[in-house]
């Protein structure tokens, strides 16, 4: 009887080495982006006030725009928060300048785009956003050392590495498309890596579940021949978790305003990427780090030899 007659029958791991050189030339251009650009730091990070403001009617921000620059605040950033009547600028730190004087300043100069009224004003010091640009650091450490030790636990330390490295492998590229093109990188943005992460995981992890299942299954084939059957018994799930989200993530970047736009592109590249790993990446490593069916039996229990006998 075969166990696989209804799924799929693609060859995924016939391209695991044109995966391999593609995922490596990803990366490298990823790394020399974040190297030579770097990220976009926002004032979460960097430091600099944030002021909100209100319009009778719809605002125009590139007449918001020119009249900050031709002001001397060139590199505010301004957009949209909420509806087109409200307005979010973020202006960095200036030196010899105290934080009531600047957004003193700031709001003196918007008054000639109309008639703003001041919703809030928020501070956000150097040192605050040092210690969240460590912090956000550390989370990302601590998030892959807890996954290494959760799926050492629950399968093996190959199946460990393996997912890991995919995690290592989705940030990297999300973290270089963000640089690449020149995204402002906030705490929503840092946020999304994050989901990124565990929306890569889950998927990598129901993959694994069905490889560790077939190979306690299956008596015949290679573990290529087992890898490449689970990935496409889990195949329709992945897709429809995809396609699904990515609806959804469409929604909040065409939608949702530039507010939101970085952390809903963060992810849209984050599933697809994910989705890639976790089969052309965590299945891949799995298999050059030489696991099989021994790693993966049951342990025998004692006595059995003598229940089998006749």
């Amino acid at each position: 009887m075969d166990l696989f007659k209804n799924t799929p029958k693609f060859d995924f791991m016939a391209q695991r080495y044109v995966a391999i050189a593609v995922s490596t030339v990803v990366i490298l251009i990823a790394l020399a982006s974040l190297l030579i650009r770097g990220l976009n730091l926002g004032i979460d990070f960097t430091g600099g006030t944030i002021i909100e403001v209100g319009y009778p009617d719809s605002a125009d921000l590139v007449t918001v725009r020119s009249q900050l620059s031709e002001n001397g605040y060139d590199d505010a950033i301004v957009q949209h928060f909420g509806t087109t009547r409200e307005v979010l600028i973020r202006v960095a730190p200036r030196e010899n300048v105290s934080n009531a004087d600047l957004s003193n300043q700031v709001i003196d100069v918007l008054k000639g785009t109309g008639d703003p009224e001041v919703r809030r004003v928020e501070f956000v010091g150097p040192q605050v956003g040092e210690e969240l640009t460590n912090d956000g650091g550390l989370a990302l450490l601590y998030a892959l050392g807890g996954i290494l030790i959760y799926v050492y636990f629950r399968f093996e330390f190959r199946f460990a590495l393996g997912s890991v490295a995919a995690l290592i492998h989705d940030v990297i590229i999300v973290m270089g498309v963000i640089s690449i093109l020149g995204i402002e990188f906030n705490l929503t943005v840092l946020a999304a890596i994050l989901a990124v992460i565990g929306y890569s995981l889950n998927d990598t992890i129901v993959v694994f579940d069905r490889i560790r299942e077939n190979f306690r299954k299956m008596r015949k084939g290679s573990p290529i021949d087992v890898v490449n059957a689970s990935l496409n018994q889990t195949l329709s799930r992945t897709l429809i978790t995809s396609v699904t989200t990515l609806l959804v993530l469409f929604a909040l970047f065409f939608l949702g305003g530039e507010v939101i736009s970085g952390f809903a592109l963060a992810l849209i590249v984050g599933v697809f990427v994910g989705t890639y790993s976790s089969i052309y990446v965590a299945s891949n490593i799995t298999l050059l780090l030489g696991v099989s069916k021994e790693d993966l039996m049951l342990p025998q229990k004692e006595g059995s030899e003598v229940d089998d006998l006749p």
